[in-house]
């Protein structure tokens, strides 16, 4: 819990007199819709595509699944983690139990085998892309593509295998 929260306040009004806090946070938001549509035409029938969940100016993220994923309450999260301001690639369980369930099963994948614990809002995290460039969003998305489309089948696939 945050001890001086007048304080904390105080350097958030500070920051929103500025005006830069907005542009940035509302430049990341139309990016991330902007993407969403993209991969929501990009991937049409090999996943379906849920709502932006714009988070706490933590993370800012949207979910896609197929069938098989949805039949075992997971999903995959194309995630903007505001603080690192990175894009990452998150396997998600549809509640606490089945991420408990999957980081059990996950725990010494290649994804995870660096963690003592558990991520706080995921089964398992990879890095999309660590230093995007906000200047060429035509490439930027074409990166994030490519790498979401190599990392979800790289662990789709071993989450099939670990299945068999």
């Amino acid at each position: 819990m945050i001890k001086n929260i007048s304080k904390c306040l105080a350097a958030y009004k500070e920051q929103l007199e500025l005006g830069e806090l907005q542009i940035a946070y509302k430049a990341l938001l139309k990016y991330m819709m902007s993407l969403k549509a993209s991969f929501s035409s990009e991937f049409d029938g090999k996943y379906q595509v849920g709502n932006i969940s714009p988070g706490y100016m933590d993370f800012t993220y949207f979910p896609f699944f197929n069938e098989y994923l949805r039949s075992e309450k997971l999903r995959f999260g194309i995630v903007l983690n505001h603080s690192a301001l990175r894009f990452e690639l998150w396997l998600m369980g549809q509640n606490a139990q089945i991420q408990k369930q999957y980081w059990t099963r996950l725990k010494d994948s290649p994804w995870n085998q660096h963690l003592q614990e558990m991520p706080k809002y995921s089964v398992l995290e990879t890095i999309l892309v660590a230093s995007p460039d906000f200047d060429d969003l035509d490439l930027l998305t074409s990166d994030i593509f490519k790498s979401a489309k190599t990392e979800s089948e790289k662990i789709w696939s071993y989450i099939k295998s670990q299945s068999s």
